[in-house]
């Protein structure tokens, strides 16, 4: 169990950030275990027509087992609040070479040896950074630019939920639906881990991440020098990668304003009750024109807690761009 002690400066200073890389990482994390990858077995299909091929990421694949630590200076925390990947890549070119040691040494404890394809990390640390984010910044074009913007939808929806939770009813709103393993308690944040460690946050605050594919658990960065950091699953994750059912006969059904507002809205998973904020409606009619889209095979609906939370189907979302079917 890890614990976070909170004062006031550290809630005023709590902060919500998008991180690519920590994305591309447990993406990596997918290729190396598929049947932990459940919910991106169709983005994983994808890949599989040897998009890859000739992509040397032995070393990459080394460093995100299955389980287990990961090196910290392979997913610093992000600095914005949606931090661009190149940005993030070159603060990972930039790692000292001190802090690089530091972290294999720690993932060579943590996992009991070190793949051959590691020693270069020890001997000549910053050649080997070099060499890594070259083949992860192919891996980026390959892999992940081209979903990324459905990918940050998710995950911006997921900030706009979470940021209303804490306005609404403070940090018991925001601590207590964050995730099953994540308890507040008084000025106390717990939050499941295979290990103990207790943090005085300090006037610090703490980064939240949600997270798409590291969508299993919640993990969490402690040591120097970065910022405390709470990664935790997204909400509607689930409905990431929903093809729907395509029923063209249903298109008819779709003229109309409030309707084509709705498609726009719905880029990522939102409730009911979102919708009919942002489209100043009642849920009652919301819930009616998303009944049409969902006949018509434009929105896919899934229940996750006590909302059913929709999302628009790769067919709408050709539509929205005015593309052609």
């Amino acid at each position: 169990m890890v614990t976070f002690e909170f004062g006031v400066e550290d809630l005023a200073r709590t902060r919500f950030a998008i991180s690519p890389m920590w994305e591309l990482v447990q993406s990596v994390r997918s290729l190396v275990d598929p049947p932990r990858a459940a919910l991106h077995l169709p983005w994983l299909a994808e890949l599989k027509d040897g998009r890859l091929a000739g992509l040397d990421l032995a070393a990459a694949v080394a460093l995100v087992p299955g389980e287990g630590y990961i090196p910290d200076f392979l997913t610093p925390p992000p600095e914005s609040p949606l931090a661009a990947f190149s940005g993030e890549l070159a603060q990972v070119r930039a790692t000292p070479p001190e802090q690089i040691r530091r972290d294999i040494e720690a993932f060579r404890r943590d996992h009991r040896g070190l793949a051959p394809v590691l020693e270069e990390f020890l001997s000549s640390p910053r050649g080997a950074v070099g060499r890594l984010c070259d083949a992860l910044e192919e891996y980026w074009r390959i892999a992940l630019e081209p979903c990324w913007p459905r990918v940050r939808s998710l995950l911006d929806a997921d900030v706009g939920h979470r940021a209303r939770c804490l306005t609404d009813g403070g940090p018991v709103s925001l601590f207590d639906g964050l995730y099953r393993t994540v308890t507040w308690h008084g000025a106390r944040l717990t939050v499941d881990q295979q290990y103990e460690e207790a943090i005085a946050l300090g006037g610090r605050g703490i980064v939240l991440v949600p997270s798409a594919f590291g969508w299993q658990r919640t993990m969490v960065i402690t040591t120097p020098p970065w910022q405390p950091t709470l990664i935790y699953p997204a909400r509607g994750v689930a409905m990431l990668w929903a093809p729907g059912e395509s029923a063209p006969e249903g298109l008819a059904s779709l003229v109309g304003r409030t309707r084509a507002q709705l498609l726009v809205a719905l880029d990522a998973p939102r409730s009911t009750t979102e919708l009919a904020e942002r489209l100043a409606v009642s849920p009652g009619g919301a819930s009616q024109h998303l009944s049409v889209l969902r006949r018509a095979g434009l929105v896919s609906g899934s229940r996750e807690g006590r909302s059913v939370l929709y999302v628009r189907t790769p067919l709408a979302d050709r539509l929205v761009r005015g593309e052609a079917e």
